[in-house]
C-alpha cells in the first residue's frame, strides 16, 4: 500500500483559483458562460470586506452584458494608447512602462524557472501575469510565494485594483474592489506566514 499523493490544502487551492480568476478577468472581458457562473455564486456572508466584494461582483455579473463588457474592458484596461487604468508594475512603481521593476521581475522569474509565453504581447509585469505566477507557485506549494508576493505584488497591486474600483462600469468597479480586498488579505496572511519561515537570501 502506498501513501496518497500530497494535495493542496483547500484554502490554498481556493487562493490559486482566485488568482487565476483575477488574471482571466484582467486579460479579457468575461464570456457569457463565465458571467453566468459568477452571477450564480453563493457567498457566505461572514461580515468581511472580501465577502462583501464577492457579493458585489456576483450582483454586477448578473446584470452585465458580455458585449458591453468587451468595450468596457478595452476602455478601462487597454485603450488605444493606454486604458484608464494601466495594470503594470513598472507604471505604478516607477511612473513609466518597461522600467526598473520589470528588470527585477525578469531576474526573479528566471531564477524561479518561468519563461515568457511566445503568444503574449504584454510585458511580464502585467498584473494578470503576476496573478498567474502566484497561482502556479501556490499549485506547486512553493516556499517562494511569500517572497514573490512581497517583491512584485505587495508594493502596488492593491492600489491598481483600487483604481479599477473607481471606474464607471459596475462589473469592473466590483472586480477592482474584490482584487484590492484580496491583495490586502494575502498581504496579511503572508505576513503571518513570514513569522514562521526562515529568512530568504538570494544569491545575485
Amino acid at each position: 500500500m502506498t501513501d496518497a499523493l500530497p494535495t493542496l490544502k483547500e484554502a490554498d487551492a481556493l487562493r490559486a483559483d482566485i488568482y487565476r480568476l483575477l488574471a482571466t478577468l484582467l486579460r479579457q472581458a468575461p464570456d457569457p458562460e463565465l458571467l453566468d457562473w459568477l452571477a450564480e455564486l453563493t457567498i457566505e456572508q461572514d461580515g468581511s470586506r472580501l465577502a462583501e466584494c464577492w457579493q458585489s461582483l456576483a450582483v454586477a455579473a448578473n446584470g452585465a452584458d458580455a458585449e458591453r463588457l468587451q468595450r468596457a474592458h478595452f476602455r478601462h484596461l487597454v485603450g488605444v494608447i493606454q486604458g484608464e487604468v494601466v495594470p503594470y508594475a513598472s507604471w505604478y512603481r516607477n511612473g513609466e512602462l518597461m522600467e526598473a521593476s520589470l528588470v527585477a521581475l525578469r531576474q526573479d522569474l528566471k531564477v524561479l524557472g518561468f519563461e515568457r509565453s511566445e503568444h503574449t504581447r504584454d510585458p511580464e509585469d502585467h498584473l494578470a501575469a503576476l496573478c498567474e505566477v502566484m497561482a502556479m507557485l501556490i499549485d506547486a506549494e512553493s516556499s517562494e510565494q511569500g517572497y514573490f508576493f512581497s517583491q512584485h505584488l505587495a508594493p502596488w497591486a492593491a492600489s491598481c485594483f483600487a483604481d479599477l474600483g473607481q471606474v464607471d462600469t459596475a462589473f469592473y468597479a466590483a472586480l477592482g474592489q474584490l482584487g484590492s480586498a484580496f491583495m490586502e488579505s494575502e498581504q496579511a496572511r503572508l505576513r503571518v506566514d513570514a513569522g514562521h519561515t526562515p529568512v530568504r537570501i538570494l544569491e545575485p
